[in-house]
């Protein structure tokens, strides 16, 4: 069974940085797509970035272009998303999951195994 697991959320000023980390577990690792999706208070989830099993193809959702960053790290089964100069807006739940495809996506619908989640406070 996949097993995903969250860290590195916290509370940031605005314009700060904070890298979260998602360690896998209990699946070929590198043969799946990862994502990482946001749910702020009384919103729906959405995808925030996805890599594709390989770590060449990355996805980025509009509001966070050019400020996050993904990466993988396939002989420690981690994914990261480095986010820096966070907005108040940013502010939600961060949960990692993986699609049970190679490709990327950001739809919450094709992802089939979640994490608990990290929350991510942006704040003066």
């Amino acid at each position: 069974q996949p097993q995903l697991v969250e860290s590195g959320g916290g509370l940031v000023q605005p314009g700060g940085s904070l890298r979260l980390s998602c360690a896998a577990s209990g699946f070929t690792f590198n043969y799946y797509a990862i994502g990482w999706f946001r749910q702020a208070p009384g919103k729906e989830r959405e995808g925030v970035s996805c890599i594709n099993g390989g770590g060449v193809s990355r996805n980025f959702a509009d509001s966070v272009k050019g400020r996050f960053t993904i990466s993988r790290d396939n002989a420690k089964n981690t994914v990261y998303l480095q986010m820096n100069s966070l907005k108040p807006e940013d502010t939600a739940i961060y949960y990692c999951a993986v699609r049970t495809n190679y490709f990327c996506s950001r739809s919450v619908a094709e992802y089939n195994y979640w994490g608990q989640g990290t929350q991510v406070t942006v704040s003066s």
